[in-house]
């Protein structure tokens, strides 16, 4: 992908291959840009020796054809999927090498619900399409070794065996490039060594880790031992510590109040699985935490923040980085961290929001690197102590009490769909038109509530609108839904 070396690593594979007696042409076919599009190295080549024996020259192919490869490398785990489905990955002759890291693409960040592709899924494929498939994190030994994934890509390559050279060779290749060279040999050694004899793993599933509370949470974390079921305690123990970072203490702890009636009722009308309290106890800690312009410039001020941008762009540090927020505010954003009062009144006026919205409509770009650009996100980010009285928090208030309260009635009538009830603000997310849509769509699913408990699997019916609503952004799909429902 764009950035990652694949140009240094196609010229170490021709360099290799003319320092030994063979003809080697590469080309490339750039993607629409980086970390959106994939640029397709193509490399052929033929033994001088062979050609001058025929007394003939070959005809050196200027792209890729489907399942005539020898080797395809992929410096990630999606475009791994991506040559197999594009048919560059056959059989019987194929030799496969990918990172198993992800990038995770565009489909996936911007889709609706959980829109992330099962790794393991990939790996399995890539055992299945190729002939011999060799996989390993090559970013993260390129990482540790103080390198770039292309130099473990290469390292990779050679222990593979798949092309006739020595180690030797292709360090010697390396060298002669001249540029990062220590660097590069560690990351190719690291990578040679992990590569060799390794053709099958699987990756492991992540262990939930128990997030680290500090000092301020003790109280509420010995209340969670004391009060909820061992069940519920990581979800809820990342939800107080969620909910003190984005508001307070005291907001986290109100968190729990809410969920102890919840809580009973599991206790009396489940089965001892307390699916209701976790479901409940998810969907309300992210919905408390909801993103409002005051949490966006939160975020984009923290230190952490900065550091994994210079991490990203691979900065020296001598080098410095500049940061530019593209920030658009639009009159629904403004007035959701005003006072209730004043935020109604902004919305209602129509002269207000025209002065407004001549000094927002082009936009604005806030340098954060710079002193004045991270002071104005600075300050809109201390707006929180006065969060509790904006008009957003006002109106989300009434939202989740009136969700919270069918979630309670309907646990006594029908606990299956219950659960189901509790999942549906994952439906509500981001903010600005994103926001808007998710919250009219759960609206809808509200409304329709009474026709979803008349139906002859009402917690499927609700998990059918759920999906159908979060399957795409028009709200096309959710409307064929609801007509389905009984009358």
């Amino acid at each position: 992908m764009g950035g990652e070396g694949g140009g240094v690593l196609a010229d170490w594979i021709v360099d290799l291959a003319e320092h030994a007696g063979y003809l080697a042409q590469t080309t490339s076919v750039p993607g629409v840009a980086q970390r959106t599009g994939t640029t397709i190295y193509y490399i052929e080549i033929f033994p001088e020796s062979a050609a001058h024996e025929a007394g003939k020259q070959p005809v050196l192919a200027l792209m890729p054809v489907p399942g005539e490869l020898d080797i395809v490398l992929a410096s990630e785990l999606m475009e791994a999927g991506r040559a197999i489905q594009r048919g560059l990955v056959a059989p019987d002759r194929t030799t496969l090498i990918a990172s198993t890291h992800r990038v995770y693409s565009m489909i996936e960040k911007t889709a609706l619900g959980d829109g992330q592709i099962d790794a393991q899924k990939l790996i399995e494929a890539g055992s299945a399409a190729a002939n011999v498939f060799v996989h390993h994190d090559f970013a993260r030994i390129a990482a540790e070794s103080g390198s770039v994934i292309s130099a473990a890509l290469f390292g990779a390559l050679a222990s593979s065996g798949a092309l006739p050279f020595s180690r030797k060779e292709f360090a010697d290749a390396i060298q002669r490039a001249g540029v990062g060279v220590e660097s590069s040999l560690a990351g190719f050694a690291a990578a040679f060594s992990a590569a060799s004899g390794q053709t099958t793993t699987t990756i492991e599933p992540a262990g939930k880790a128990l997030p680290n509370i500090g000092p301020r949470l003790k109280e509420l974390a010995a209340r969670i031992d004391a009060d909820f079921p061992s069940a519920s305690r990581s979800i809820l123990l990342a939800g107080i510590q969620r909910l003190a970072d984005y508001q307070d203490v005291s907001y986290a702890a109100a968190y729990l109040n809410e969920l102890q009636t919840v809580r009973d009722l599991d206790s009396q009308y489940a089965g001892g699985d307390f699916a209701l309290l976790c479901e409940t106890a998810r969907y309300l800690a992210l919905w408390l935490s909801y993103e409002d312009a005051i949490r966006v410039a939160d975020l984009k001020t923290r230190r952490a923040r900065f550091e994994r941008v210079r991490e990203d762009s691979q900065a020296s540090a001598a080098q410095l980085v500049q940061i530019n927020e593209f920030l658009y505010p639009g009159i629904e954003e403004i007035s959701d961290i005003l006072p209730a009062r004043l935020g109604r009144w902004l919305l209602n006026s129509r002269w207000a929001r025209s002065v407004i919205q001549r000094f927002t409509r082009h936009g604005r770009v806030v340098q954060t690197t710079s002193l004045s650009g991270f002071l104005q996100l600075y300050v809109l980010a201390a707006m929180r102590r006065w969060r509790r009285g904006s008009l957003r928090f006002h109106e989300e208030s009434k939202a989740i009490s009136l969700w919270l309260a069918q979630v309670r009635a309907l646990a006594p009538q029908n606990y299956p769909l219950a659960v189901e009830l509790a999942q549906c603000p994952t439906i509500v997310k981001g903010y600005g038109e994103t926001h808007i849509r998710g919250r009219k769509h759960f609206d809808e699913i509200l409304v329709a509530l009474p026709k979803i408990h008349r139906a002859q699997d009402a917690a499927k019916s609700l998990k059918k609108l759920r999906e159908a609503a979060l399957a795409d952004d028009t709200g096309k799909k959710l409307a064929e839904a609801l007509q389905e429902l009984p009358a």
